[in-house]
């Protein structure tokens, strides 16, 4: 059986592998730690750049929209005018077919 010295040595050398086994856990959890940080801040500036690119997106739809909306209102203003003015003739009896087909063309 090994002395007390003996297996005292034997502790204090599990103790001193077990301290750099730590060191060496110490450091990669540091390294990790920062490579967390740096996802994280990737993740938050390409965030940030498809929220203002979303945006953009956004504002054009919006006044193509609006500009399709004002086109559209219009057409409607010059069909019911239109409609108005058929109409009008039609009621004064100054509409037939003769004065369609010259209109047109035929």
């Amino acid at each position: 059986m090994a002395t007390t010295v003996e297996r005292l040595g034997v502790v204090e050398t599990k103790v001193a592998n077990l301290d750099e086994k730590i060191d060496d856990l110490k450091v990669s959890v540091r390294d990790v730690h920062d490579c967390l940080d740096r996802t994280g801040e990737d993740l938050k500036a390409q965030l940030c750049k498809m929220h203002d690119e979303s945006c953009a997106q956004h504002t054009e739809l919006a006044s193509k929209i609006k500009e399709m909306e004002k086109a559209k209102d219009k057409l409607m203003v010059y069909g019911m005018l239109g409609l108005a003015f058929i109409a009008g003739l039609g009621f004064t009896g100054e509409l037939n077919i003769l004065t369609i087909a010259k209109f047109f063309g035929l």
